[in-house]
Parts: structure tokens; sequence; C-alpha cells
């Protein structure tokens, strides 16, 4: 509707609202007998009400999408012409205009206005509303869904599909715990009860599919309802985690497909919004490896945290180019800066430094395939090591306030070279931090769900093809973490370091790689009989179980119930470290593999590389 309309439809409602303020407070006949009185105080409503809900906006908005705000505004407006009114009428009375007049009159005109001025302009968005939601011509096209959750999240997912009839899919009621809300409507959907009667919803409501929006429910919830429409036949989806939503909201397009990452998400923490990295707010914040799983993550979480200026540095041009696209389409205000380097190289590296000036630098860039690095075992410390000691060099000369390594599991009591390496970093940083008293730490935690080149893309890959899934080892285990969780933790931990720490995630238990597959082939539908696994055995630098801390280590929580701080025993003396650095620098540039291997014994004496070996079992 037209503004311009909506001003004429006002007119006659603000004198009935005058008129029936004078008959509600004495009666008809009294109106009739003091008549005059009332035209002018009738005259003095159309005069001053209509320009100030100009003033305040009644006439310059889109009715049909009419809010909380919205009415709250149209109760400000309605005030503020009330009390002019009030001035005016008693300079009136003062002045002989209105002779006789009761006050009690004005406060009943505001409220017959409010209700007149509103009611017309939610009637808008009532009959808007019912409009767009005419009964499907082929209703048997929409699906039935049900909704799992009634909270802030379920209600928008409703609110949505309510209000986009082409999305095809229709809403029909709500299981939730919460029992103040059982018997209730939310939006006109029934809340039919707990989330325990799913399968009794299911069947009453003939449901087609559901949406699981929960988006603070723990990862054995999720397998919980994921198996009970699973028996019942129904489909089921559900929105991203709690951390995953962080700066962005819960819509349709956000649902997708249960996940693996779903059925290992941790159980949500109270502690750990936002404000926890309001640290980076108007920061100029620097991300190396920006372009990989972790960094691109970092990008986005960093990018939502309000920093001035954030600057993606990264080797991989693709990879880059990709998350740089993403965040501009995100429409952040957020300055965004994508630089092509490789973070090995001191010149060019100082370059960016001394261009950007970053107040915060994040080290992400690494190599991280550990049955890879065994065979190019240079790369891993030119690229782990040497690359993070020349970084810490450029960060201390740009004087760099925060600095945060991301560092592995895989770091406790190495195997591998790539294990031993990030050791070897973790030392550089932390001497970094106590020799210049820097709020520079390392953060340590073991797998991530869904990285390049991790199991879950194999398996993924592997079930598409109908198998095999490949195994090394039937107890096989890792620690895992979801992507978002894992980084919003690392950025948390980031800002309560005082310097030369060493945060350890909370990583929970030790899941089986086997029963992980498994997991993933029930998700892709089909019986864990169909899809055949093959172990081929260890390969060189793996372990069957990893640890997040060395057996002697001291550790200690912190603010935070997901984030440990650990202190072990140093691998070296600091003085002696550099001049080991250099021998090892030296030995990764000739490839001499073992000079290579005795430096990272002198830093890192619980290095013990072991070979791998191979053996084919096969479990159908």
């Amino acid at each position: 509707m037209r503004n311009r309309y909506l001003l004429l439809m006002d007119l006659p409602l603000l004198v009935v609202a005058a008129v029936g303020a004078f008959i509600l407070r004495i009666d008809f006949l009294g109106v009739v007998a003091i008549l005059p009185i009332v035209m002018r105080y009738v005259l003095l409503a159309l005069v001053i009400k209509p320009p100030i809900f100009v003033v305040f906006g009644l006439y310059s908005r889109y009715w049909r999408y009419v809010s909380t705000n919205d009415m709250l505004t149209i109760a400000v407006a309605v005030g503020t012409a009330g009390v002019t009114m009030t001035a005016v009428v008693l300079y009136g009375v003062y002045s002989g205009f209105l002779q006789w007049f009761p006050r009690s009159i004005l406060f009943i005109d505001a409220v017959l206005t409010l209700l007149a001025c509103g009611g017309l302009r939610l009637s808008i968005r009532i009959l808007g509303e019912r409009a767009s939601h005419q009964p499907p011509r082929t209703p048997q096209l929409h699906r039935r869904i049900l909704i799992v959750g009634a909270g802030d999240a379920g209600a928008a997912v409703v609110r949505e599909m309510q209000r986009n009839p082409g999305l095809a899919m229709q809403p029909v009621a709500f299981v939730d715990d919460n029992p103040l809300k059982h018997g209730k409507r939310i939006f006109g959907l029934p809340v039919f009860g707990p989330v325990s009667a799913l399968a009794s919803a299911i069947t009453q409501f003939r449901v087609d599919e559901t949406v699981i929006a929960l988006p603070e429910a723990s990862g054995g919830m999720l397998r919980s309802l994921a198996d009970v429409c699973r028996v019942q036949g129904v489909p089921s989806k559900t929105v991203p985690g709690v951390v995953e939503l962080l700066g962005t909201g819960v819509t349709v397009s956000r649902i997708r497909e249960i996940d693996i990452s779903d059925l290992l998400r941790r159980p949500h923490t109270s502690i750990g919004t936002m404000e926890h990295v309001a640290y980076l707010a108007g920061k100029v914040v620097l991300v190396t490896g920006a372009g990989g799983s972790i960094g691109s993550e970092l990008s986005r979480q960093i990018a939502a945290a309000g920093p001035a200026h954030l600057v993606l540095l990264g080797h991989g041009e693709n990879s880059l180019y990709q998350i740089g696209q993403k965040l501009e389409d995100g429409s952040l205000p957020t300055r965004l800066t994508s630089v092509l380097a490789d973070v090995r190289d001191a010149e060019r590296l100082r370059h960016e430094f001394d261009r950007y000036r970053p107040d915060i630098v994040i080290h992400a860039a690494a190599h991280k395939h550990v049955p890879l690095i065994e065979q190019n075992p240079t790369e891993a410390i030119l690229n782990n090591v040497v690359a993070t000691r020349v970084l810490t060099q450029v960060a201390l000369a740009t004087n760099v306030e925060r600095l945060v390594l991301i560092s592995t599991d895989k770091a406790v009591s190495p195997t591998s070279v790539m294990g031993a390496s990030k050791r070897v970093a973790e030392a550089i940083v932390q001497q970094a931090a106590n020799r210049h008293r820097r709020a520079w730490v390392v953060v340590r935690f073991g797998n991530v769900l869904g990285s390049r080149g991790s199991v879950v893309p194999l398996f993924r890959s592997q079930i598409e093809k109908g198998g095999p899934l490949t195994i090394t080892h039937p107890e096989m285990k890792r620690f895992f973490m979801t992507i978002p969780e894992a980084v919003h933790l690392v950025l948390m931990a980031g800002g309560v370091a005082s310097g030369g720490e060493v945060f350890v995630l909370n990583m929970g238990d030790q899941v089986r790689i086997v029963d992980l597959a498994n997991d993933m082939i029930r998700l892709s539908g089909q019986l864990a009989s169909e899809i055949p696994i093959v172990f081929t055995g260890l390969r060189p630098g793996e372990k069957l179980q990893e640890a997040l801390w060395e057996a002697d280590a001291d550790v200690r929580p912190t603010a935070h119930p997901e984030i440990l701080q650990i202190t072990e025993q140093r691998a070296i003396a600091p003085q002696q470290l550099d001049e080991f650095l250099d021998l090892l620098h030296h030995a990764a540039v000739v490839d001499d593999r073992q000079a290579l291997d005795s430096c990272l014994r002198d830093i890192v004496p619980s290095y013990r590389p072991i070979a791998g070996r191979t053996t084919t079992i096969s479990m159908t």
C-alpha cells in the first residue's frame, strides 16, 4: 500500500479517535451539546498529528513487513502527538478557544489513536501474509516439514518457509523439550511435545521431512534424532552449529544434510561468544595460509569480529582467490586485502609487513600431511620451521602485538618429521615471546573434520565410488573437532594470552577411525555391510593414537573450560636453539636427511621416528 493512501486512511481514523474519546468520556448527547468544542478539538488533531507522524517516518515505511520496532515507533509518535495536543489544549483553555474541556479526553484520544493507527498498519501485514499463504495450487508438491526445536532457530526457519511458498516446504508442527511450550502455537503451528515424541509426531502429522533446528545440540543428540528419522523412513536435515552461525543468521538456505561434523559436534558452552574475540575489533589482522581449510575459516571468523583491516596472505593462488571472493560476497564492512606470497621469503614478508603494519598475526601456514612429508622432509623444515623463524623475526621488527601459532597434537612425542617440525616451530615462537615479552602463543589441537586431504573427504569419495574404504589399522584413533569450533577456540586463546604459553584445545575423547567410517556409510544411506573396509597398515611416521601433551606436562584450566594451558619441559636451552636452527636449515637446504634427523633429535629429544609397515586386512 502506498503511503499517501495510508495518510488518507489515517485522517478519518484520527477524527473517529477524537470524537470517540468525547463519547467515551461523556455520552453521545453530551457530545452534541458541546459540538463546537468537539469540532475545534478534531481540527487541532488533524492539524497537529499528521505532521508529527511524518517526522517519525510513519509514511515512509514498507508496512507489509511491520516489526516490533516499527510498532514502538508508532507508540512514540502517538505519544509525542499526545503531549503536543495537551500543550495546545491547555493553551486553548487559557485563551478561551476551548471554554470547557475534560482533561481525561486527551489520554483516551491518545489510546484510541494508537489502536487505530497501529491496528491499520498491522492489518496491512496480516493481509499481506495471508495473501502469500494461500494454499498452493498443487499442494502435493509441498513437503510437510516437522521442526525439531521451537527456539529462535526453529521459529526463524518456520517464518521463512511461511513467507516463501516457492520453497515448497510446508511446516506442520514443532517438537521441543521445553514443557512451557507444549500445547502452545508458534506462528500458528502446534508444539506437539518433547523431542522424545519425534517418532509419534512424524506419524501423526504425516511428515515428509524433518529439520533439526538445534544449533547448540551435541553430536550425540543429533545422532539419536537422525537415527529416529531413519527408522521412520523420513529424511532429516539440520541447521549449522552455533559456531558456524557466528556473524550470520538461521535461514532456510543454511539448512543442509546432516554430515559427520554434526555427529561429532561438541556440546555448546555458554562461554565463547563474540565478546571473547573483541580484541580483534579495530585491529589490522594478518592470516598466513589464509587459503587453507583452517586459514579460510580463521579469515571468516576474524572478519565477523570487525577488524579495521584483514590481510589474507597465502601461497596458493586459487585458494586465496576463493576465500577473498567469499568474504567480499558477504558484504562485511572490514577492509580486505589478499597478498600472494611465500611466507618463507623474508624480503617479501618484510615488505608486506612494513606496508600493512599488522597488529595481530595468526600463523596457519604449514605442511601437514604426515606420509607425504616423510617422503619430502626438507620441505617440512623449510615451510614449518624456517618460515616460522622468518615470520617471528619480521613480526618483531614491525612490533606485532599478538602472534598465534597453530600447532598440532602430532608435535607431542613426535614420530614423524611433520610432528617434529611443528614442535620446533612451537619452540621458536615461545623463545621469541619470552625473550622480547610479547603476547605470542602456541595453540595446539588434533584433527579437524573435513580439512583438505583429511580422512573425511577421502572416505566420502570412496563411498561415492562404492568402496572400499581404506583405513591403516583397526585400532587407529584420533582426536577430532569441527573446523569452526577449533578456529573459534584458537581465536579465544589468542585473546587471553600474556606471552609464551602453550594452549591446548580440549578435544574430548579420541574417535576410532573405523567408527567414523561406519557413521559416514550410514549417513550416505547405505548399510555398513554394503561398503567394504580394507586395512592397509601403518604408514611411515604414523601412530595408533595421539596425545595432546607430554606425559610430564603440567596441565591447568583457563577461564574457558574448552581451553587448557600446559607447561612442558623445554626441549633445548634457549641460547642453543638459534645455533641448532642454523644447522637444521643447512641440512634441509643440502637435503641431508641424516643430518636433518640428528638436528631434530637435538632440538626435540622426544622425537622418535618410526618406519611404517604395510599389511593388508579386509573387512566387509
